[in-house]
């Protein structure tokens, strides 16, 4: 039996399908086209979902320790309790090339909204304009931002969890590394979605790649900005592409998901066998009959309203 698409997901893709019919896919390393394509689907998609009236955006920026200036995007939902809670460091998807604070301003509301954790999101700059180590950096830096103006923000220092999806699910697993290795600001939780990990995945699986809505030459594509000449090669460091870590003992609890149908599957996988044997907690879920980035397009789907409910506790419960 070969795998096939989730009823509902189909029918919600098929409209994007139809429009995409007959087109060419950018060759590999040809980054403005994929920025355009993307960034214009994701504003799409998320202007198709009612955006909450009672979450509270208030933007802070933070100096990098290069002397640039980068957007930390801090949502709350209002009538919050005033006693210190947790809160979550967003980081965005886009294969490490393209988006921006800003897309990802409607799906952050419905996580605020929905679970009452306020959430940071940092604008980190983008490969290969700014390869590694400056997106990680970027990252990493918002994260200590938050820890050092929890007070002010009533935040619980202690409950502080790291957030991601695709790109930026990579990137809070790279943080979480970050933190560990550095003994910088403890981190409650990692919340890995669709994590992209490992910058040796470049050969398409037959089984996946015609439903890859980020394929493998997108994906060679985000890592070769990021790494240049070094990817997949022996020298990439885990705080790059964290399924290179050696020792995945002492990082913060994992909970991590993807599709069946996304080419981040098999690293997805493995990373949470990895975790678990090093003695992290985790929670992981493999959803059949799902691409990449399934929920932001089928979002009246049924596995779309579970995941998005499977999220919202974990954010609600940190």
């Amino acid at each position: 039996m070969s795998f096939a698409l989730d009823p509902q997901v189909a029918e919600a893709l098929a409209p994007i399908a139809a429009a995409m019919a007959g087109s060419t896919p950018p060759p590999v390393g040809d980054v403005a086209s994929r920025r355009a394509a993307l960034e214009g689907l994701i504003g799409h998609t998320d202007a198709a979902q009612p955006r909450p009236a009672d979450v509270t955006i208030t933007d802070h920026h933070l100096l990098t320790s290069d002397g640039e200036k980068i957007l930390l995007r801090w949502y709350t939902k209002q009538g919050a309790p005033s006693e210190p809670g947790p809160a979550a460091v967003y980081f965005h998807g886009g294969g490490m090339i393209l988006g921006h604070v800003g897309l990802f301003d409607g799906a952050i509301s419905r996580y605020v909204s929905a679970s009452g954790t306020p959430i940071l999101s940092v604008d980190y700059r983008l490969a290969p304009e700014h390869p590694h180590p400056t997106p990680v950096e970027d990252a990493y830096a918002g994260l200590e931002w938050l820890h050092e103006n929890a007070a002010a923000l009533g935040v619980d220092a202690a409950r502080i969890a790291v957030f991601g999806d695709s790109a930026g699910g990579g990137i809070a697993a790279a943080v979480s590394i970050l933190a560990r290795d550095r003994q910088g600001p403890a981190i409650a939780q990692q919340i890995l979605v669709m994590p992209m990990l490992d910058d040796r995945n470049l050969t398409p699986d037959p089984q996946v790649a015609p439903y890859a809505l980020w394929s493998s030459d997108d994906n060679r594509t985000g890592w070769g900005a990021l790494l240049g000449d070094a990817i997949a090669g022996p020298d990439v460091p885990a705080h790059a592409a964290p399924a290179r870590v050696a020792d995945p003992a002492g990082l913060p609890p994992a909970y991590i998901e993807v599709g069946q149908l996304d080419i981040f599957r098999d690293e997805d996988l493995t990373y949470a066998l990895r975790l678990s044997q090093a003695g992290v907690p985790v929670e992981f879920h493999l959803h059949p009959g799902v691409p990449h980035e399934f929920e932001s397009i089928a979002f009246t789907s049924d596995v779309a309203k579970r995941v998005m409910a499977d999220r919202i506790r974990v954010l609600s419960s940190l």
